[in-house]
């Protein structure tokens, strides 16, 4: 996947409109589709060439030697069985393999509980084009090399099971008038010249100039990290600054710094192995919500990005709904940010945001940040711009939030989970004849139940348009 060309194509508000920008926003869709795609025509491919050995056997032909694959007629019944594609075979069978590990590597559970799997596995698509490309040359397909010295049904003494082809020719020349062509030479075959490299090269030329531009990108300024702030429930903010990066609101969270603009990432510790756990605490040796600045240590890091991401389009909208789960709140902590630092300047008239979490601390990771954006509208006459629901999906027990500073977040908070179509009712009731933009990232079931009401439109005085935000 081209992620830098797709950025710009997304960036690009003369080349594209809001249409084709939410065409891109499903490229991994897209890139999905394509795999497996190729899984199943590959079956089918195997599944030919299967079928083909029986027919090489069965049909083999006593005029044409250099045309058989087989070395006798009926091969496939006899113990030996081995036909001359060799090349071929073993080939496939590694395109096969390579298939079948990077198909099974992309599967949800391996890429969530063991990433680096995933990512090397898929990295073998090199190898598999490289094989493909080399996949014809065994000499399993040939052609007619001297079809003008013996044209397709010419007359060949020579050949004995071409008398009743002669027979039959002149029998049909007598009715016809037509001439009988007589064969100058024996037909001459030769295997075809691989050409899958004209198919591949200009994709493969593509991607390895997106790769070499994303290289040179993240290796050319340096990154100097500025803090790690760690958060409650295992998320840590990684905040950095590096020179000449510019993101647009929705790609990262920008976090103003003085005179430098610094931006940030969160990470949430899963597994054996994260940037956090093997980096940073060991050195640090911090807990609970505190801050760590020494890194003279660590080791370097590379930033490549900003990439283009659906986020950017909650802009684009007057009313937008985003809907996070847990960590998927991330990309819109950028959007609240962009609100936060000048609402006016952009399309944007209301948004609706709905905040889903199993643990009632998750919600401090952004409480300052949801605050302070609305004490900003209030102060700005504009108390209705922002709707914010909080969902404590776990109910076990009573729990509130009982600080005095975030009581704008503990009047918003609901335990349970949220009533979709009830949520998609009431927006649809305050914002008749709009459109508004569907925001979601989080887990699959919140994604469905999205997507289903956005196309059955509970609502039909107004069109809901659905986006999903990804991290995998």
């Amino acid at each position: 996947m081209c992620r830098s060309l797709l950025t710009f194509l997304r960036g690009s508000q003369r080349v594209t409109g809001r249409r084709v920008r939410r065409l891109l926003d499903k490229s991994k869709t897209f890139h999905v589709a394509c795999g497996v795609t190729i899984c199943i025509f590959s079956v089918v491919h195997v599944s030919a060439h299967l079928v083909n050995m029986v027919s090489f056997s069965v049909r083999y032909s006593e005029d044409f030697p250099g045309l058989n694959v087989a070395q006798y007629r009926g091969q496939v019944t006899h113990t030996d069985t081995h036909m001359d594609i060799f090349f071929p075979g073993v080939t496939g069978v590694l395109l096969v393999l390579v298939l079948f590990l990077m198909f099974t590597a992309s599967s949800y559970c391996i890429r969530v509980s063991s990433y680096e799997i995933f990512w090397y596995t898929h990295n073998l698509f090199i190898v598999f084009y490289v094989i493909l490309m080399v996949h014809v040359a065994g000499g399993a397909l040939k052609y007619q090399s001297n079809v003008e010295t013996h044209p397709p049904g010419c007359v060949h003494n020579n050949l004995s099971s071409w008398t009743n082809h002669r027979a039959a020719g002149e029998k049909g020349a007598e009715s016809s008038g037509a001439p009988q062509t007589v064969c100058q030479e024996e037909a001459r075959f030769q295997p075809h010249f691989p050409q899958t490299w004209l198919w591949v090269s200009a994709p493969l030329c593509l991607y390895c100039a997106e790769r070499f531009y994303r290289f040179i990108r993240s290796s050319a300024a340096p990154v100097t990290i500025v803090s790690v702030v760690s958060h409650p429930c295992s998320v840590v903010e990684l905040r950095m600054l590096k020179s000449g990066f510019k993101p647009r609101p929705g790609q990262v969270s920008p976090c103003p710094t003085g005179k430098n603009q610094t931006f940030g990432i969160h990470l949430r510790v899963l597994g054996d192995w994260t940037l956090w756990k093997c980096v940073f605490l060991p050195t640090c040796n911090i807990s609970n919500l505190t801050v760590c600045c020494a890194f003279s240590s660590h080791p370097r890091v590379h930033v490549d990005g900003p990439f283009g991401s659906p986020s950017e389009e909650v802009f684009n909208y007057e009313v937008s709904l985003c809907v996070a789960g847990g960590i998927g709140v991330t990309p819109f902590a950028c959007v609240l940010q962009a609100l936060f630092d000048d609402w006016r300047q952009y399309k944007l008239k209301r948004l609706y945001f709905v905040w889903v979490c199993r643990d009632l601390q998750s919600f401090y990771w952004f409480a300052d940040l949801l605050c302070g954006l609305h004490e900003r509208l209030w102060r700005d006459n504009r108390p209705d711009y922002l709707n914010v629901q909080l969902y404590l999906s776990n109910t076990q027990g009573l729990q509130s939030i009982s600080e005095e500073r975030y009581r704008f977040l503990s009047s918003r908070l609901r335990i349970g989970r949220p009533k979709w179509k009830l949520i998609f009712q009431e927006i649809g009731r305050a914002n008749q004849l709009k459109r508004v933009g569907v925001f979601c990232c989080g887990p699959k079931g919140i994604s469905k139940a999205l997507h289903t009401l956005c196309n059955s439109n509970p609502h039909t005085e107004t069109a809901f348009e659905y986006n999903k935000e990804s991290f995998s």
